[in-house]
């Protein structure tokens, strides 16, 4: 997913192991938009990021089983990876770290892609069998004092929705800093904030953002809140011997069974959409009466090319 409409107010850069793309509708304030984005992107990335070793999730790993009080920005994307889990009835499931790490994603995924570049499709690893993820609830989170008891053995993987929340903030931030309306990209996750330009954010769908520009599925206007995609194509490579990618099913802890390949969901914000999303996936069949029960209008493509829409997404080039 990627934003359609060329406007002078606009900044590419990589970020978070993706792209990240700024809209502004003032040209003039794009400098003023671009600080604000920066600086959330560095900030997220130091909070949450579990291939830094500075990091400060990295930390609370090392202090599992000890009571630790987080900095604000990390506390705040606890809540949300736990407030997913809980909407989602553990679909969205912070606790897959272990999994994620064991399907072969356990380092940065420009890292995991040139390993796979290196070795080929086969690393001659045998197969290990998966393990359900440890559970949401087993984290003790007090959301006033900001303190976390992270038990023994249970890693956070808060991939679901940390992008989605720094996508949130930079929008939200930038738009107070600017007086104008902004859109934030991050690989499939847009946060949108103050007045978007006439008729709308112009919005690229596409199974791989990085391609959405040049050949997108669909285009749509946006006008608030968020919009998220999550993909089996984007993030994928080979290990033990099987096609993997980042979305696991903490019930299994294993990738979902394929059939949706790619999910888009529009919703109030960029956190609740990618939560969605990634449900979406994860729970296959199901979803689009999961999605229609809550009022979601979403788009869900099959592995065979196959297109189901639900609450309202167009069927043509209009508004969501």
């Amino acid at each position: 997913m990627n934003a359609a409409l060329t406007v002078p107010g606009r900044l590419e850069l990589a970020a978070l192991g993706t792209s990240a793309l700024l809209l502004v509708t003032d040209p003039g304030r794009l400098d003023r938009a671009a600080a604000v984005l920066r600086a959330e992107l560095a900030a997220i990335d130091l909070a949450c990021s579990r291939f830094r070793p500075d990091s400060e999730i990295t930390k609370l790993h090392r202090a599992a089983g000890r009571p630790v009080t987080v900095g604000p920005l990390l506390a705040e994307a606890i809540d949300a990876a736990l407030r997913a889990a809980e909407l989602t009835g553990g679909l969205v499931d912070p606790t897959v770290g272990a999994a994620v790490r064991a399907l072969g994603y356990d380092r940065d995924f420009a890292q995991v892609r040139a390993m796979q570049e290196r070795r080929g499709t086969g690393d001659g690893l045998p197969e290990v069998p998966a393990r359900p993820a440890p559970g949401w609830w087993r984290v003790h989170f007090d959301r006033d004092s900001r303190e976390v008891l992270l038990p023994r053995g249970v890693t956070l993987d808060l991939g679901a929705t940390a992008k989605a929340l720094a996508a949130d903030r930079a929008a939200h931030r930038a738009a107070e800093a600017t007086g104008r309306g902004v859109l934030v990209g991050l690989g499939g996750d847009l946060g949108l904030a103050g007045t978007p330009p006439d008729g709308g954010w112009r919005v690229a769908v596409a199974d791989d953002h990085r391609h959405a520009m040049d050949s997108p599925a669909q285009t749509i206007s946006v006008t608030s809140g968020g919009l998220a995609t999550s993909s089996t194509v984007a993030r994928a490579w080979q290990h033990r011997g099987r096609r993997r990618h980042h979305i696991v099913d903490p019930r299994t802890g294993d990738n979902p069974a394929p059939l949706w390949r790619t999910v888009s969901v529009a919703a109030g914000s960029c956190v609740d959409a990618n939560t969605a999303s990634t449900a979406a996936i994860v729970l296959g069949r199901a979803a689009t009466d999961w999605l229609v029960r809550r009022g979601m209008p979403a788009r869900l493509v099959t592995e065979d090319g196959q297109v189901v829409h639900t609450a309202g997404w167009p069927l043509t080039e209009e508004g969501v």
